[in-house]
């Protein structure tokens, strides 16, 4: 048996072993969710020398001052995104695409923001490299979000925002459901953002810590 098959065996096994222990054990029953996150191999989307923790209960820095966010965290937001298989989904700074190709799995399409080009033509590689031709990266600044695509089913935050830009709110579907964790002083918080014609509600769900996302810091003067 050779190395590399040695190592995917070993992923294999600490993959399911993630899903386990961190996925089921945290009160995520959805099967879409599972099933993505127990297929999806993140060792591949990491650096090499961080291919043997890749499944560690935590962010993990893939470069550019950017994190893979934490299984567990991810797999409760997408949770409740309650993605279903006709959805089309606005995945906002996914790095080196793991969170692209776990949604890929989830939904119909998948449009993925980077505003780092050179992260961006590695998650079009490596999604490519995966078989995935539902998930489209685009280079833009994310708070921009993408509305050349909207209105989007569902909206996903890859690290905690201190803000919800309007512009991104509004490019919800009716109906949509956009997931983020926000910074409310030192915490985090899971919010569920949901817009029924013109009006938007929102709810909290879960505390945890988990890296920024650039490009969302508090500015005076915003109001939710």
């Amino acid at each position: 048996m050779t190395p590399r098959v040695m190592m995917n065996m070993d992923c294999a096994k600490a993959r399911q072993k993630m899903v386990v222990h961190q996925i089921r054990a945290n009160r995520v029953t959805d099967p879409l969710v599972i099933e993505a996150i127990a297929t999806m191999p993140r060792e591949v989307f990491v650096p090499q020398t961080l291919r043997g923790v890749a499944y560690r209960d935590e962010d993990l820095p893939i470069g550019a001052g950017r994190y893979l966010m934490e299984p567990m965290v991810l797999a409760r937001l997408l949770q409740l995104a309650t993605v279903r298989p006709t959805d089309v989904v606005l995945d906002i700074g996914c790095a080196t695409g793991y969170s692209a190709g776990v949604l890929a799995r989830m939904a119909a399409t998948v449009i993925a923001l980077e505003s780092n080009s050179a992260l961006a033509e590695t998650a079009t590689a490596l999604l490519a490299a995966q078989g995935i031709d539902n998930a489209a990266v685009v280079t833009t600044p994310l708070a921009e979000g993408y509305p050349a695509q909207a209105p989007y089913d569902v909206v996903v935050f890859e690290g905690v925002i201190d803000h919800l830009p309007e512009n991104i709110r509004n490019q919800l579907a009716d109906g949509g459901r956009l997931v983020a964790m926000m910074r409310e002083g030192p915490i985090a918080t899971a919010t569920l953002v949901t817009r029924v014609g013109d009006v938007f509600s929102r709810r909290t769900e879960f505390e945890a810590t988990t890296a920024p996302l650039p490009g969302f810091e508090w500015t005076l003067g915003f109001v939710f």
